[in-house]
């Protein structure tokens, strides 16, 4: 396993920390008057999607992983875990439950997804910016309220609940940021 200086780290990089493999998230190097200078950075563990702030000297290293990504198309969940199959030699992939975590809230079956492999092992998956649901459960809209801005909890085909304007409903698509589960708009 090669070992890289903090110092040439940048966002996206994957790296080996506290046994487990990680993504460079945030990365800043400090160059404060009169003292030497530090990495502040923030890096995502893979399997868990915990989060460590670290502040390293300069000159520490840690163990850099080879992080490739591929996509695969997602065929169903069953008692093993969730499979993913590759596109191209029909490979199916299992990512057990602790790897997807709430990913699984927006696994459409027939999709494309990132599928992060280190070290040709893999270990998680990457969701793209948005996704395209259906609202399967919505409450009818209270008249009046339509000045407000108002929403409504709704709730998708794969059980996540978004809180979305009061004109959508049951049969309707929409957009969600997967980021922090928020209303983008309807789509077709």
């Amino acid at each position: 396993m090669a070992s890289t200086p903090v110092i040439n780290l940048r966002k996206g990089h994957a790296v080996r920390y506290n046994n487990e493999v990680c993504v460079v998230s945030a990365f800043e190097l400090k160059t404060p008057p009169r003292m030497a200078s530090f990495v502040q950075m923030s890096v995502k563990a893979l399997s868990t999607g915990k989060v460590y702030n670290l502040r390293m000297t300069s000159n520490e290293s840690l163990d850099s992983v080879n992080l490739n990504r591929e996509p695969h198309e997602y065929s169903y969940k069953d008692g093993d875990g969730y499979h993913f199959m590759h596109p191209e030699t029909f490979e199916d992939v299992l990512l057990m439950e602790d790897q997807v975590g709430e990913a699984k809230f927006y696994l459409i079956e027939g999709q494309k997804y990132t599928v992060q492999l280190a070290d040709d092992v893999v270990v998680g998956i990457e969701l793209p910016a948005s996704v395209v649901m259906e609202v399967t459960e919505s409450p009818e809209g209270v008249k009046g309220d339509s000045a407000n801005n108002v929403y409504k909890a709704a709730t998708l085909e794969t059980g996540l609940v978004v809180q979305v304007p009061l004109f959508i409903g049951p049969g309707d698509k929409i957009s969600v940021k997967t980021e922090d589960n928020s209303y983008l708009g309807r789509s077709n």
